[in-house]
């Protein structure tokens, strides 16, 4: 907020008149400067109404969804592959799982690179993967950084998405 001030300081008696008189249209002036720059401050936003939650949808047949907790995946063991694109070229890893009722309760990953630093992240990913989807219906996995490797779960979620149609009923 700008302030404005008047002084008066008459050197005369007649002098005082005049500054006065001044007096009012000074701070009228600096009223109406500052409520000219109070006009042209930002309006203060309202706060938007909530999104409304989206509408429940059923999956299309053979398009997956909660299908864990209907069990519609077979129980047992199944492995694939899964290939992801690394600074050393295509990388892969295999990935096999156990399922319960649509539940992995075993998991197993194994890296193939030749490459020492991604064969380095793959052991990374291999050794923290379990604690991220062990418990988990396969329909909620979907990992990107798991034990410092951000590349290698393109990899794993590939692998994923194939025992899932193998799994499939």
């Amino acid at each position: 907020m700008i302030m404005v001030y008047a002084v008066a300081t008459p050197s005369r008696a007649d002098d005082m008149t005049t500054t006065k008189s001044k007096l009012p249209i000074t701070i009228l002036a600096g009223l109406s400067l500052v409520g000219g720059l109070a006009g042209c401050s930002a309006p203060v936003a309202e706060d938007p109404a909530p999104p409304a939650p989206p509408a429940p949808t059923e999956p299309a047949p053979g398009a997956g969804g909660d299908t864990g907790a209907s069990g519609s995946f077979a129980d047992g063991t199944y492995s694939a592959a899964g290939e992801y694109q690394a600074p050393s070229g295509t990388e892969t890893i295999d990935v096999t799982l156990t399922l319960a009722a649509g539940v992995v309760t075993e998991i197993t990953v194994v890296g193939e690179s030749e490459d020492a630093q991604a064969r380095g992240y793959q052991s990374r990913f291999s050794s923290g993967i379990g604690a991220v989807v062990v418990g988990k219906s396969i329909d909620e996995i979907q990992v990107d950084k798991v034990g410092g490797s951000s590349l290698t779960g393109a990899g794993f979620n590939t692998a994923v998405e194939a025992i899932k149609a193998e799994a499939t009923r």
